[in-house]
């Protein structure tokens, strides 16, 4: 269950910090998923042209147990802001939402659109793009990253809903 909250209110109580624990991210995403907000402990992926840790991932457990109760993750993905190649297409969304994710934010592409726009998971990316990715098995899990210049790391909270998309060092709601 995730606690109510409006990214522009989030903004108004944190507007004057300076210290680097609140952060927003660029207004360039695109909602693809049928949640249009939702929130949670983020898990990083750092990957060029190639989903391979994109798919384990979300072929995996998307929450973890913690004393107040199960918690939905966001898993992020700096795709390097790519727009050759789509990270995330319609059978990954579906195991993001069967396995319990509550968000997919793509510093990159996606594909098979309407496909994702059925699934009950929040997904944001720069753009559709048909053509899928190479399989190499390379990329990073669990570091930080940053995505269109703002650093995300593994731990932080994602907060996204229909006016953008906001980042702390640790939960606000």
């Amino acid at each position: 269950m995730t606690n109510p909250f409006a990214t522009c209110d989030l903004c108004d109580v944190y507007k004057a910090d300076s210290s680097g624990d609140f952060r927003v991210l660029p207004p360039v995403f695109k909602d693809f998923g049928q949640v249009k907000k939702f929130s949670g402990p983020v898990v990083t992926i750092k990957c060029f042209e190639d989903n391979s840790l994109v798919k384990a991932a979300v072929d995996a457990q998307g929450w973890r147990d913690t004393p107040q109760g199960r918690v939905a993750q966001v898993l992020v993905v700096d795709g390097g802001a790519s727009l050759r190649r789509a990270l995330l297409g319609g059978n990954l969304g579906a195991a993001a939402a069967r396995n319990g994710w509550a968000g997919v934010v793509i510093d990159g592409c996606v594909r098979d659109s309407a496909e994702l726009a059925t699934q009950a998971v929040g997904i944001r990316a720069l753009a559709p793009m048909p053509w899928p990715t190479e399989k190499r098995n390379e990329g990073q899990r669990d570091v930080a990253v940053q995505i269109q210049g703002v650093w995300v790391r593994p731990g932080d909270w994602l907060y996204a809903d229909e006016d953008g998309i906001v980042v702390a060092s640790k939960a606000l709601v």
